[in-house]
């Protein structure tokens, strides 16, 4: 059997609202009303709250919380000390690694031209991924705001932050803050989330900048960000 410190147990046994058996870590949290599907996988310390969905071969790590009615598709990987809010649709082909926090009302979309059925209409279209399923990773650290539209075939980067409301149709690099219809770089932010210097158009940005918060250093050079003493 697995030991405690790994993310996969099989020391408690529960039965979803769908009658599925579910293997999970004994510390694992799942209110009454949510659905876990067959052959998920749940770190130590997560929560799965009021009528979230988690369907078959999804992956959630250590510490995560699924708030309310939230729904992760099949096969979605998600990493430890994640934070899913109220309301967010992951769909099929996202990974999200440690440390992200997608906020209320966040939709994730695969499909650049989805149809429901095919050219006569005589057919719907398998909900199966095939060769129009496109990936998207959010990589650590990152934040996702309130309500915000993500595309797919793209990365947000590492501890950057997506502002609420946004409708993102390219990769975000590490540690920007962007923002908009569709979003767009506006600066930067630190690790700790607090801002560390504007994008001004026409303007070139070649400097150490200290986050006045935590007090970590960076180097922007024009709109990349490289950090000059990363914790540990």
């Amino acid at each position: 059997m697995s030991d405690r410190s790994e993310a996969v147990s099989v020391n408690a046994t529960v039965a979803s609202q769908s009658g599925a058996k579910v293997l999970i870590h004994e510390t694992v949290r799942i209110h009454p009303t949510a659905i876990v599907e067959d052959n998920v996988t749940i770190g130590a310390g997560s929560s799965v709250w009021d009528n979230a969905h988690v369907r078959h071969d999804a992956c959630l790590g250590e510490q995560c919380i699924v708030g309310g009615k939230s729904y992760i598709a099949y096969g979605v990987r998600i990493g430890h000390r994640v934070k899913i809010n109220a309301s967010v649709y992951i769909c099929n082909a996202v990974t999200i690694e440690d440390g992200v926090m997608v906020s209320a009302g966040t939709v994730f979309t695969n499909d650049r031209f989805p149809r429901a059925a095919t050219t006569d209409l005589k057919q719907p279209y398998p909900s199966e991924p095939d060769g129009h399923t496109l990936p998207t990773i959010v990589k650590q650290g990152a934040t996702i705001g309130a309500h915000c539209t993500i595309g797919n075939d793209l990365s947000i980067g590492r501890f950057s932050m997506v502002g609420m409301a946004s409708l993102v149709t390219r990769s975000v690099p590490d540690f920007h803050l962007s923002m908009g219809h569709p979003a767009q770089s506006v600066g930067c932010v630190c690790r700790c989330g607090q801002p560390l210097a504007k994008f001004v158009e026409g303007e070139t940005l070649d400097e150490d900048v200290t986050c006045e918060a935590c007090g970590l250093d960076y180097h922007v050079a024009g709109q990349i960000v490289t950090e000059l003493n990363p914790p540990s």
